[in-house]
């Protein structure tokens, strides 16, 4: 079982799962983008930024191109402030222009899209991209904000109350 994993979890996908799921992903932003001129990925602190950094590698190995990746981290732009304390996760690295790109941001569960939202707020304090595509791992459902993703690696039902934890080592939820 998974360290992050809460007691009594389960393990819906393993490392295998994980690995295929992103090899699967890196095929898909090739192809939805007709190539990776002008993308660059940008993985949410923190779980995206494993995600992002796996895919750019596994990019790499499907198209031999290099695809830039950075982080940002959205604690300063989240709605919920006044709810909760402000812990940013760690500095923002966008080593790359992000105007005009086209930028894919990577987190690895996707639930309310609050998150998502804020790291769209927080994007354009960089620059303004021509076009921003999502990208998570796992899709659990119970949006309170019309955010999509473009590519997901699972979707996974749960209830409101569930914990789901991912990691390369795989999906668990409890």
């Amino acid at each position: 079982m998974d360290k992050g994993a809460p007691e009594g979890a389960k393990q819906v996908l393993g490392a295998d799962d994980v690995r295929r799921a992103t090899t699967r992903i890196a095929h898909e932003i090739v192809e939805r983008n007709r190539g990776l001129d002008g993308v660059a990925l940008v993985g949410v602190q923190r779980g995206g930024v494993w995600l992002a950094r796996r895919l750019a590698e596994a990019i790499a190995e499907i198209d031999g191109s290099h695809v830039p990746w950075g982080s940002i981290d959205v604690a300063f732009y989240r709605d919920d402030i006044a709810i909760r304390p402000v812990t940013p996760a760690a500095v923002s690295e966008l080593p790359f222009d992000i105007d005009g790109a086209t930028i894919v941001i990577v987190d690895d569960v996707l639930f309310t899209g609050r998150t998502i939202r804020a790291a769209l707020d927080a994007l354009v304090e960089y620059g303004r991209p021509a076009a921003v595509q999502l990208c998570v791992m796992v899709d659990r459902g119970h949006r309170q904000l019309p955010i999509r993703p473009d590519f997901v690696g699972k979707n996974l039902p749960t209830s409101a109350d569930e914990t789901v934890v991912v990691t390369d080592l795989g999906v668990t939820i409890g």
